[in-house]
């Protein structure tokens, strides 16, 4: 068990956990919110010009 314990521990990083950035979380926030956007014009488009073909 103390092998296995021992193991974790060297790996630990001293200080630092490894995890992203604040400027990271929110740069991935933007683009995300970018997507949504697009994404919904895009739907929104789609939608219109399928509402606008005549079947008759």
């Amino acid at each position: 068990m103390n092998r296995i314990r021992d193991f974790f521990l060297r790996r630990r990083t001293h200080g630092r956990d490894g995890g992203y950035t604040t400027e990271t979380v929110l740069v991935i926030a933007l683009l995300v919110a970018l997507a949504v956007g697009a994404v919904g014009a895009i739907a929104t488009t789609v939608q219109n010009r399928a509402e606008s073909i005549s079947l008759d």
